[in-house]
């Protein structure tokens, strides 16, 4: 009678397996946006993060790939964890003081669409021509409204805008927080992040003046 044999699992392998991910996810985002997501092959994503092509391809698909890059550049991991479930965003809603809560957001955002505004309009590009981009980016926009709604509540809870203004509200807490208003203003017209960080501040603290 033999034994059943037990699932082997190594920490030191997994550990392993984990940086050969994480070096090839974050590999794809440069190349996809230095160069772009339909310009890069997957040898060209093998070689920048020194890994043969049999990994890359285990590592998922190009579209996976390149979600998978979006979420390491904005949250520092993968996953789909709501963004005020992060403990750096749980620390930010929970200051006691509002306009330090609101001003530590702020910077927070802007350090995200910072690292994340050139990968993001290589996903809206790629979207276009590939349907599976296409259905990651409505899921990735699904996830930031849910993220923006939370956003709103808070602003409702810290007394800043009404209750029955929480849709208003929310619709231009998404827009001022988007990666392509930070792409704009900072990417295209030249402001600096510091200055897009000063008017993303005042925009959220301006929201009760914006919403009847």
């Amino acid at each position: 009678m033999t034994e059943a044999r037990r699932a082997y699992h190594s920490p030191v392998r997994a550990s392993g397996a984990a940086r050969t991910r994480a070096a090839i996810v974050d590999a794809a985002g440069a190349l996809f946006e230095r160069d772009g997501y339909a310009r890069t092959p997957m040898q060209a994503i093998a070689d920048e993060a020194g890994v043969s092509i049999q990994a890359v391809r285990l590592a998922g698909p190009k579209s996976a790939l390149l979600l998978a890059a979006y979420e390491r550049a904005f949250a520092g991991d993968e996953g789909r964890h709501a963004l005020v479930e992060r403990a750096e965003m749980v620390a930010i809603l929970e200051e006691p003081s509002t306009e330090l809560a609101i001003e530590r957001y702020a910077e927070y955002i802007t350090r995200a669409n910072a690292r994340t505004a050139g990968l993001w309009r290589a996903m809206a590009a790629a979207a276009h021509a590939d349907p599976d981009v296409r259905s990651a980016v409505d899921d990735l926009d699904r996830r930031r409204r849910g993220d923006v709604a939370g956003g709103g509540a808070w602003l409702v809870s810290r007394g800043i805008i009404a209750a029955e203004s929480a849709t208003r509200a929310t619709d231009l807490l998404g827009f001022v927080t988007h990666p392509d208003a930070y792409a704009y203003l900072v990417l295209d017209t030249g402001w600096d992040d510091v200055a897009y960080a000063t008017w993303l501040r005042t925009s959220i603290a301006g929201l009760a003046l914006s919403t009847p």
